[in-house]
């Protein structure tokens, strides 16, 4: 059967196309790919895959022409990220909404 590992970093990805007996799991296709020798860093992560963005347990036996993906730990967490946005976001209103009160102030001079 036809399998694909990914894994992604920020600035590039890696697509392993495989091809696996029936029976075969998750963590063995990861393991057959490659991809922990590739990127070493991977050993050190708590292993989390899925198939087609739905998490999957590494025992999890594939089916032809699934993809597993593995998961690289968060950067930031998403609250933080959209809490930093939606400030970032007013105090740009805010500045837009002060050069045009200024404006509007000298052109009625």
């Amino acid at each position: 059967m036809k399998i694909e590992v990914v894994y992604a970093l920020p600035n590039e990805q890696t697509v392993k196309q495989l091809e696996l007996p029936e029976g075969t799991t998750a963590m063995d296709a990861v393991n057959q790919s490659g991809i922990i020798e590739q990127y070493p860093e991977i050993k050190e992560l708590e292993l989390k895959l899925g198939i087609f963005s739905k998490g999957c347990e590494p025992d999890y036996v594939l089916s032809d022409g699934e993809r597993v993906e593995i998961y690289r730990p968060l950067a930031a967490d998403p609250k933080e990220i959209r809490k930093r946005r939606a400030t970032e976001i007013a105090a740009k209103k805010a500045a837009e909404k002060e050069l045009k009160a200024a404006a509007k102030a000298e052109g009625s001079d």
